[in-house]
């Protein structure tokens, strides 16, 4: 069973509305089990001769984790701004691997201000501030795939 097969069998239990759906093969076994928001997880097992069963648990639709990620801010994190992606892609917080970062927790920022660089389709975008502030965490770390809309930095605007 290829990955396409896989992602098709994904997408069919999604809208079928099941719950959980086993499929068991000669030398693979997979569940998706679909959750309450729509979050569908598949366990691939494949069996190895003389070797423990393998476990990888793949997220099916990839683009519901940032979601989650900002569904519930910490009280404590409220006074703080979110800087989001603004596109899909690796995330890197320094221009080039021999270059210092371009901001770490601390660093006072402005307008205009290059924050990182986000690599998409071998072209590497430059992010820049839309606010000024005080970076008071990274939210991902280097070299990291990231998400339409998932939050990178907090800022302190004070």
């Amino acid at each position: 069973m290829d990955i396409k097969e896989i992602q098709n069998l994904i997408k069919f239990v999604a809208k079928s509305g099941a719950n959980e759906v086993k499929l068991e093969m000669d030398d693979v076994k997979i569940t998706i089990r679909t959750g309450s928001e729509n979050e569908t997880t598949i366990v691939q097992q494949v069996p190895m001769q003389a070797a423990p069963v393998m476990q990888q648990q793949v997220p099916a639709q990839p683009a519901a984790a940032p979601v989650k990620e900002t569904a519930a801010p910490a009280t404590e994190d409220s006074k703080y701004i979110t800087i989001k992606s603004p596109i899909i892609g690796t995330f890197y917080r320094k221009p080039s691997p021999d270059k210092p970062v371009f901001v770490e927790v601390g660093t006072d920022i402005k307008e205009g201000d290059v924050l990182c660089v986000i690599e998409a389709m071998k072209l590497f975008n430059e992010i820049e501030s839309e606010i000024s502030g005080k970076i008071v965490k990274v939210l991902v770390d280097d070299a990291s795939p990231v998400e339409f809309d998932q939050p990178l930095f907090l800022v302190d605007p004070s």
